[in-house]
């Protein structure tokens, strides 16, 4: 299954962990999946290939073949306060960035206006408020024409321009962060709805060892500061855990009780991934 995301900021520090004298070795970071790519042409030019998460466009293509999708079902309510540390305030926003792919994809308009707001708000706590600002205005306009390509294009402009600002401030970690929580949040609405309506085809979608391996070998590639947070660490183990899961055997065929384990392992990783630092 095709899932990611991305936003950043400089200003806010590591401080809230300590440094640690002897920071253990990382596994190296996989390569992002050729497919979950938009333009190689565009990422050579920008110099981030082995650095950059994959395409948010690309990974939540294939939800419009899982509908009718679950989301209003499997709501996480995040508190009005904003979150203290930016390893919440990316992963939240990859879960605020699947929510609007996925509002659009069953044509909620009305929910447009409320994520405009909160990406404004998430944008501004990362650094990137007058980027995401612009973008929010465009989403607001689209959902009034009711342009449901339009709205795409723009949550994949936010995505593609905050990316660059993470770059150019040499902040990659949040960019995978954001990633993550865009693919945990859409592989826990994906998965329940091939849970509700099962068929092998629909399974087949979830069945992705190789995006799975990738965001494993991510997290090992985090900053020890934020891979070794008890729930970055426990997302970790899940995802490994799903590496295995998503491996179809020697017939080929996903099974129902693949599926039901994936979607039970994708709610976990939602929950940890909402725990905040406080």
């Amino acid at each position: 299954m095709k899932f990611t995301l991305i936003l950043t900021c400089v200003s806010l520090s590591f401080s809230y962990m300590p440094i640690m004298a002897d920071e253990p070795e990382t596994s190296a970071p996989r390569s992002v999946p050729d497919d979950l790519i938009d333009d190689p042409h565009v990422r050579e030019e920008l110099g981030v290939n082995e650095f950059t998460a994959p395409s948010i466009k690309k990974i939540f293509d294939d939800l419009s073949n899982l509908a009718p999708l679950p989301a209003d079902e499997l709501i996480h309510k995040m508190p009005k306060r904003m979150p203290l540390h930016r390893t919440d305030l990316a992963l939240e926003l990859g879960f605020l960035i699947a929510d609007g792919f996925m509002a659009v994809e069953a044509g909620h308009m009305n929910k447009i206006e409320a994520l405009a707001k909160e990406l404004s708000r998430y944008g501004r706590a990362l650094g990137a408020g007058e980027r995401v600002n612009r973008h929010a205005a465009s989403l607001l306009e689209s959902a009034r024409k009711n342009n449901i390509a339009a709205l795409k294009k723009e949550l994949t402009a936010t995505q593609r321009d905050v990316e660059t600002d993470l770059i150019h401030l040499r902040d990659v970690d949040l960019a995978h962060l954001i990633s993550l929580g865009g693919w945990i949040r859409a592989l826990e609405v994906g998965s329940h709805a091939v849970k509700k309506n099962y068929s092998g085809d629909r399974a087949r979608i979830l069945y992705r060892e190789d995006i799975a391996d990738y965001y494993e070998g991510m997290i090992g590639s985090l900053d020890p500061r934020i891979s070794m947070r008890k729930d970055i660490d426990t997302i970790r183990k899940i995802v490994a855990g799903l590496r295995h899961i998503m491996t179809l055997g020697e017939d080929g065929k996903p099974s129902k009780e693949g599926v039901e384990k994936i979607a039970e392992s994708a709610s976990e990783m939602a929950k940890q991934a909402m725990i905040r630092i406080n």
